[in-house]
């Protein structure tokens, strides 16, 4: 990789993403950024993606989010998209001979039986801790009927929140999972639109996968 037209700061930086999207399969969060580089503000972290981008290191996604440029981005390969092996059988009872077999993929619809209408936020902050769901982790969606306590993405006037959502007479009250933080009650007039984006079915991070246990 030819790096001669980034500053030391910006190799650094740019490095630092690529090492860490390589460990973990996911970008790093401003947060995380930030407390690498000891910058005190996020609008630091944007201008050193700006500059990235500026130089083609970075590039814009389909969903207009930051992408490492594929000619900068050596040794990286996804997980196969046609499933996971399935490499014999293990008994759960008695010990029993190991068989090895080609039993062939646990295909994306089976690990997601709602595969056609699901779709992943990434998340940005602290009030979901004690349902399991941290910062920087990818919440799973889909995007139909969302029941009276579930967990769901909730749009109002332009601004989102996952909590636990509950239904009232004038409105909904959200329910976050982290006692630092105060219910949120929206009771929106004619002229406000409040919309259920999504119900929350899992969420993805380095550690794993993570299934809702609401249903």
């Amino acid at each position: 990789m030819d790096n001669a037209q980034l500053t030391r700061k910006q190799k650094e930086f740019f490095d630092y993403i690529v090492s860490y999207r390589n460990e973990n399969d996911i970008w790093p969060t401003y947060r995380e950024i930030a407390d690498e580089f000891g910058f005190k503000s996020p609008n630091s972290v944007t201008q050193n993606l700006q500059a990235l981008l500026n130089k083609g290191y970075l590039i814009r996604g389909d969903d207009n989010e930051y992408e490492i440029n594929p000619r900068f981005d050596d040794g990286y390969s996804n997980l196969n998209a046609s499933g996971i092996p399935i490499r014999g059988i293990i008994a759960a009872g008695l010990l029993q001979e190991a068989v090895e077999a080609d039993l062939g993929n646990i295909g994306m619809q089976k690990l997601f039986p709602h595969l056609d209408k699901m779709f992943a936020l990434r998340v940005s902050g602290s009030s979901m801790t004690e349902a399991g769901i941290n910062d920087g982790d990818f919440v799973l969606l889909v995007d139909n009927d969302i029941s009276n306590g579930d967990i769901g993405a909730v749009l109002y006037n332009g601004e989102t929140t996952l909590k636990r959502v509950f239904f009232g007479t004038n409105g909904l009250r959200l329910e976050p999972a982290n006692e630092s933080y105060n219910d949120i009650v929206i009771e929106p007039d004619i002229f406000e639109e409040v919309k259920i984006v999504g119900r929350y079915v899992g969420h993805v991070n380095r550690n794993g996968f993570f299934r809702s246990t609401d249903h």
